[in-house]
């Protein structure tokens, strides 16, 4: 049981019925995450921006669900972990892909990569070393590469408080966290 209210969408007539017309635009749905954000206009307006600016990034939607599930997994947010490898698929990504990605690994070297640092970001909470940005950069990344890592990670931390944190119900297919 969702320790907030799940917002109406077609109860909504302010400022958020925009924001939610996209987002059922986007998904066929309004997912319950959204419902339950949507207790916060200028929360919803900034989860729903960040999702798209991160979006048409330059990492792309499949690595950035990659990233998403390898979050998901170490925040212990099952609903992100099952709503993103269900997104992921949408990508491209394969199930085995997206099991890896859960686990922080990736066949391809570049999406090992941000895999690694994003990982990394989550388990020492931002407090990266040189080291481990040098990895990054000496495994390919670029510095645009790099800062959207970080963005990812920082969205991504911020869904899964949302859920975790008010108890929201997984309204996607559930996927087994590994940890």
């Amino acid at each position: 049981m969702s320790r907030v209210d799940l917002t109406n969408p077609d109860q909504i007539t302010d400022e958020r019925a925009e924001t939610l017309a996209q987002i059922k635009g986007a998904f066929g749905v309004v997912p319950n995450m959204f419902k339950a954000v949507a207790n916060s206009p200028a929360a919803l307006r900034s989860m729903w921006a960040q999702f798209g600016a991160l979006g048409g990034g330059t990492l792309g939607a499949k690595t950035g669900e990659m990233i998403a599930v390898a979050v998901a997994d170490r925040n212990r947010c099952d609903y992100c972990l099952s709503a993103h490898t269900m997104l992921g698929k949408k990508a491209g990504a394969t199930a085995e892909e997206m099991s890896s990605a859960q686990s922080g690994r990736s066949d391809d070297p570049h999406t090992a990569a941000v895999l690694t640092l994003a990982t990394a970001l989550v388990e020492k909470r931002g407090q990266v070393s040189d080291a481990d940005i040098t990895a990054a950069r000496e495994a390919g990344l670029s510095q645009e590469e790099i800062v959207e890592t970080v963005a990812h990670v920082a969205l991504n931390v911020f869904t899964n408080y949302i859920n975790v944190a008010l108890d929201v119900p997984v309204d996607f297919t559930r996927v087994s966290l590994t940890r």
